[in-house]
Order: structure tokens, then C-alpha cells, then sequence
């Protein structure tokens, strides 16, 4: 793959490196200030040099062999054991821990910096966050806060109007 990877000029390298950050056509085309037509015509000419199908597959060949991976943690390579030799548990307690990529060091039991503590609903809020900077609602997901934005300003204008009738009934009585 590293040969085939040596042959893609540096505007499809350019290119694949945006998509692995997750940036569509026109993103990338603001980034690298060309047109999305010139963007698309990269990926097409990497995927075919590449021999690949999909340019997330494209996109991950490339940062794996041109973007030095870093790790998230900063552990020393050596770890005293504290527990008692020949228990279970004391085996895993000197083991290094770090957060790979998947987020799937350690097995099930320890946390990485990808794995959050709680599990998390699948229910996005509708605005951007640190988290979730881009929209990638679903269809379903955009209905049901379309309905439940609509509900809860019509319940809000009512709580309203129940206010100022309130009002208007002790200024007059």
C-alpha cells in the first residue's frame, strides 16, 4: 500500500487527509480554497490509484502511513506490579493501559479517554456542541425535535397569556 500511496499527488493527499478528519466535499474545498468539483476529481483519482472502494477506506490508508500516530496518554514503559503475584486481578493491575484509537484498551472493565463512563443516549440535542460540533441528526431524530420545539412553545405562549390573564384579573379586582 505504501507504494500506492507514493504515487498520489499532494492535492489527493491533501484531500484524504481532510476526509479522515470527517470534512465533506465542500468543507474541504473551503479549507484547500478549490471547488468541490476539483475535490471530488482528487478522491476519485486516489480511490482508483489506491484500488480502494470507499474514500473513508482511502482516507484511513493514508493517515496510517503518512500521519504519525501520537499517543493520547503519556505512561512510562515500565510499571512496577503492586499486587500479590498469581492472582487474577494482579495480572491486570500492572498492565499498560493505553487509550488506543478504538477506544478498546484494557477490555471491558477501564476507561480510555474514547470510552465515557455512562453510556450515552442516542439522542442528540439540536444544536452544536463540543462533543458533536456537526449535524448528523437523523431524519427521525430532526422530527422529533421539529415536534417537540413546536410543543414547547405552544405550551410556553400559553403559560403566557394564562400569566397576563392573571395579571389583568388582580389589576381589576
Amino acid at each position: 500500500m505504501a507504494e500506492r500511496i507514493a504515487r498520489l499527488s499532494q492535492g489527493q493527499l491533501d484531500c484524504l487527509l481532510l476526509v479522515d478528519q470527517h470534512l465533506n466535499s465542500k468543507e474541504i474545498a473551503a479549507e484547500l480554497n478549490i471547488s468541490s468539483h476539483t475535490v471530488d476529481q482528487r478522491i476519485r483519482q486516489a480511490l482508483q490509484i489506491l484500488g480502494v472502494e470507499r474514500r473513508s477506506q482511502a482516507a484511513r490508508a493514508v493517515a496510517r502511513h503518512t500521519v504519525p500516530y501520537q499517543r493520547l496518554i503519556h505512561q512510562s514503559p515500565h510499571i512496577e506490579p503492586t499486587g500479590i503475584p498469581g492472582e487474577p486481578e494482579a495480572a491486570v493491575s500492572h498492565q499498560i493501559r493505553h487509550a488506543d484509537r478504538a477506544g478498546e484498551a484494557g477490555g471491558a472493565g477501564f476507561l480510555t479517554e474514547q470510552r465515557p463512563a455512562s453510556i450515552r443516549s442516542s439522542l442528540q440535542p439540536p444544536f452544536a456542541t463540543r462533543s458533536n460540533p456537526r449535524n448528523e441528526m437523523s431524519v427521525g431524530q430532526r422530527m422529533f425535535w421539529i415536534a417537540a420545539i413546536a410543543i414547547g412553545s405552544a405550551f410556553s405562549a400559553g403559560m403566557y397569556l394564562a400569566g397576563l390573564e392573571s395579571l389583568s384579573r388582580m389589576l381589576k379586582g
